[in-house]
């Protein structure tokens, strides 16, 4: 081997660079300048490689900074991805094979990390700024030592302006998946583990902005295959005597107490009916005679008994949640994602309720605008990629979705495509007044069809069934602790932008904001026309927090 001393490189690059180990990032100095405002959690990273050495280097990462106690770093530890994408893809993806990519944020253990010889690796830094930070120029040095010995630093600043984030005001749900806890975690469900492992999941997920709970009435009809069940995680207890069906609420009104005690604002029951159609009930279990019986499921049709279930149940749900003073933000699903051919079995499931949900807000994620136009969904939630037809007919107040579905030209999460077609969301919200937003995949470790559990430190695709990054943002981590990935940081980013955005309407006008985000693109932003460049995402929002500080210390002089 050469005797040549090992040559450490560092170069810093914005969060929405993605580092692969077999590619040399490429620093960019216009991506870097980093600003904030009060209230929020800002990011960046540093890449790290070594040359002329065969061995890695343990280092440690030092920070000297003046709000050295605001700045967490985590690694960038690269998982495994089978599926990259779907068949059919437009130029914007960053690969499109199987392989090892950046994703997963671990928090370093006694500030060590490790450099790796001919390879990139990257280390995630996050500043989160308090309210009652004091505004100014930080500057942050970031050094990697190996016993007492600098290796590489690398110096920047952050600019934090006197203007408070203000609260966020869109409605987002990522569906939590209460029985992938207790399956990864192997916990009873809903015993004091698997809620003190909710309870983690819960704060993180209300730390990055969902503020709305899917609610397990009973088990989820979702992604079950037909014939199939997924493990049983329901929060009423049904009992049936002669006939007569009597319901327990203390576990649903622990589930809603845990939910509000983490910031939780909105609460979405489970849906109604199963998933493509509503063509039968969820699996639902009682006890009948002293056992547990699954009463309802796949061996039963949608209505019949099914329906007087329903006229016994929704009466009593409906008046706990007005006791619990829950009503006004409660969301009742009906059928996730039906067809056009399933018109008439959801008309049926639709008109089986109707009477009993009214007053209350009904939703589904759907494709077809029939079921809109025929007063079916109080509030339609179609995907990114089919609203235009929906705004076209002179919708407001709208919802919308994106998943395995929405994989050409539209944003998306999927670890094969930049940070910047997850952050640019943000503004898209902000330009068509977006007010919830919703996604499957909080923390689905199931194959698709939920045919098996998966480890989704090894398995990101959900058993080939979804491009990686489809079906989770957060990882279960040791002890119960939930670990983010850089997409879920990304995602937090797109929520803050259109924060920001709102904070500088409030100050300037709507039209304002929207000359700045449109006036150097070579045509209007849509949800499937938007720029690609990060300078352009760095650019605006740096510009967008200028213009409010400008405005908030005039208005506070």
């Amino acid at each position: 081997m050469d005797s040549q001393t090992p040559v450490y490189e560092i170069k810093l690059l914005s969060s929405l660079a993605k580092v692969f180990p077999d590619e040399t990032p490429v620093y960019r100095p216009e991506c870097l300048p980093l600003s904030s405002l009060k209230g929020e959690t800002v990011s960046f990273q540093a890449a790290c490689t070594v040359s002329n050495t065969f061995f890695k280097t343990e280092a440690k990462v030092a920070i000297q900074s003046p709000i050295k106690d605001l700045i967490r770093v985590r690694n960038v530890q690269n998982v495994p991805v089978g599926r990259a994408c779907n068949p059919e893809t437009d130029d914007n993806y960053l690969r499109t094979t199987s392989g090892m990519y950046p994703d997963l944020l671990r928090d370093l253990t006694d500030d060590t990390t490790y450099i790796y010889p001919g390879m990139w690796r990257s280390l995630w830094i996050d500043i989160r700024v308090p309210e009652d930070m004091e505004p100014g120029v930080y500057p942050i040095e970031i050094a990697l030592a190996d016993e007492g010995q600098t290796l590489c630093r690398a110096e920047c600043s952050v600019t934090i302006y006197d203007a408070v984030l203000p609260k966020q005001e869109i409605m987002h749900t990522e569906w939590m998946h209460a029985d992938c806890l207790a399956d990864y975690y192997h916990v009873p469900v809903f015993s004091e583990e698997h809620w003190a492992i909710l309870k983690n999941f819960f704060l993180e997920y209300t730390d990055r902005g969902c503020n709305m709970m899917l609610t397990p009435l009973f088990t989820p009809a979702l992604d079950t295959a037909f014939g199939g069940d997924r493990t049983t995680v329901q929060l009423i207890d049904v009992t049936v005597e002669g006939g007569t069906y009597t319901f327990g609420f203390s576990r649903l009104k622990r589930w809603v107490d845990l939910c509000r005690a983490c910031g939780i604002e909105y609460f979405e029951m489970s849906h109604l009916f199963s998933q493509w159609g509503a063509k039968y009930p969820p699996k639902i279990m009682a006890d009948v005679g002293g056992r547990q019986e699954k009463i309802f499921g796949w061996h039963t049709p949608a209505i019949g008994e099914y329906t007087r279930f329903l006229h016994a149940f929704l009466p009593e749900l409906t008046g706990k949640l007005k006791e619990w003073g829950i009503d006004k933000i409660t969301y009742f699903h009906l059928s996730d994602e039906p067809r056009p051919d399933d018109l008439d079995t959801y008309r049926q499931a639709k008109e089986s309720v109707a009477d009993l949900l009214e007053g209350f807000h009904t939703f589904d994620a759907l494709s077809s605008y029939d079921f809109y136009r025929h007063g079916l969904v109080d509030k339609p939630i179609p995907g990114n990629n089919e609203i235009d037809e929906f705004l076209g007919h002179g919708l407001t107040d709208m919802w919308t979705y994106y998943c395995v579905g929405q994989y050409l030209e539209v944003s998306n999460r999927f670890m094969s495509m930049p940070s910047l077609r997850n952050r640019i969301y943000g503004i898209q919200l902000y330009k068509y007044d977006i007010i919830g937003i919703l996604h499957w995949g909080y923390n689905f470790y199931n194959s698709q069809f939920s045919l098996e559990h998966i480890n989704p430190y090894e398995v990101t695709d959900a058993g080939g069934g979804f491009p990686a990054g489809d079906a989770f943002l957060v990882y279960p981590g040791a002890g119960g602790q939930p670990e983010e990935s850089l997409r879920m940081m990304v995602h937090y980013e797109a929520l803050c932008d259109l924060r920001a955005c709102r904070l500088l309407e409030s100050l300037t006008s709507r039209e304002y904001v929207m000359e700045l985000i449109e006036e150097n693109l070579a045509e209007p932003l849509t949800f499937k026309r938007f720029p690609k460049s990060d300078m352009y995402m760095i650019w605006l929002r740096n510009r967008i927090n200028k213009e409010i500080a400008a405005r908030t210390s005039l208005h506070t002089a």
